[in-house]
């Protein structure tokens, strides 16, 4: 699901109202505000658009990675830096193992 907390971050760390991050996408300021409060949900296409604009990942952007880099290369938070090929083979398992937990848990949710 979109995270609409994360682009109201990444808006203010670049110094933009909502109206000026409308403008950028031909959004109206009402829809920005939307996404910020996850009362309205992006496509695909503006998820995409907002994460080449900020320059992270749309993963970071759907609450899908803790990781802003865009490289789509690492979800670590130091980008992997000084680990063993084990500790990122563990690492990589286990987030894994997390994603498919929330996809279920969201799967029952849905029902």
């Amino acid at each position: 699901m979109f995270n609409g907390k994360r682009l109201r971050n990444l808006r203010k760390e670049k110094g933009l109202t909502m109206k000026d991050l409308g403008k950028r996408f031909s959004l109206a300021e009402s829809t920005i505000s939307g996404y910020e409060n996850e009362t309205r949900k992006p496509d695909l296409e503006t998820v995409d658009k907002f994460a080449d604009f900020f320059e992270v990942s749309a993963d970071y952007l759907m609450g899908r990675s803790v990781s802003k880099a865009a490289s789509g290369g690492s979800a670590y938070m130091d980008g992997g830096k000084g680990w063993t090929d084990e500790e990122k083979e563990v690492a990589n398992a286990a987030i894994q193992a997390w994603r498919e937990m929330k996809k279920k848990q969201q799967e029952q949710q849905d029902k």
